[in-house]
């Protein structure tokens, strides 16, 4: 009998880029399954809201049975547990990101120490693609279509207008 290992990636998602389908791509060569989590933290006042990011997930990875996208609020390793992970996909950009991302798997380590956080680099191509930085771009007119899906674009769009 085999063990099917879950991976969680948590995240906004506001929206859905093509950095975070290559990291979530990444993580399906070394886990089983990977729950894509999507934060409902209405402090952060996404663009997106919760049932938008969710349904945007599911046109991205939609045709991929070993990914389900699940959303979630409250500490991240509940939702770890929920699921049945003792695994957390952090995806990194830059410097930048990797003290707070420390910190962050840190305190979860501390807190869940079976709960590990692997952190993968975005590829390069994608290393300064953001979700706000894509809304940024896409207010002022910019053309951001090669850092998101084709239907992730059209909604940007209309949402935008």
């Amino acid at each position: 009998m085999s063990m099917q290992t879950t991976a969680i990636y948590p995240g906004t998602f506001d929206p859905v880029t093509c950095g975070h389908s290559d990291v979530c791509e990444r993580a399906l060569s070394m886990f089983d399954h990977v729950v894509i989590g999507v934060a409902d933290n209405p402090q952060k006042e996404p663009f997106f809201s919760l049932q938008e990011r969710i349904d945007m997930l599911n046109i991205v990875f939609g045709d991929n049975e070993r990914v389900s996208v699940r959303p979630f609020s409250g500490l991240l390793i509940d939702f770890a547990r929920d699921c049945d992970s003792t695994i957390i996909i952090r995806g990194l950009r830059a410097i930048s990101d990797f003290e707070y991302e420390v910190q962050l798997a840190g305190m979860n380590r501390s807190l869940a120490p079976s709960i590990e956080t692997v952190f993968l680099t975005a590829a390069v191509k994608y290393a300064f693609v953001s979700s706000s930085l894509v809304r940024e771009i896409a207010r002022l007119n910019g053309d951001v279509s090669e850092f998101i899906h084709p239907e992730i674009h059209q909604r940007l769009t209309q949402k935008l207008n």
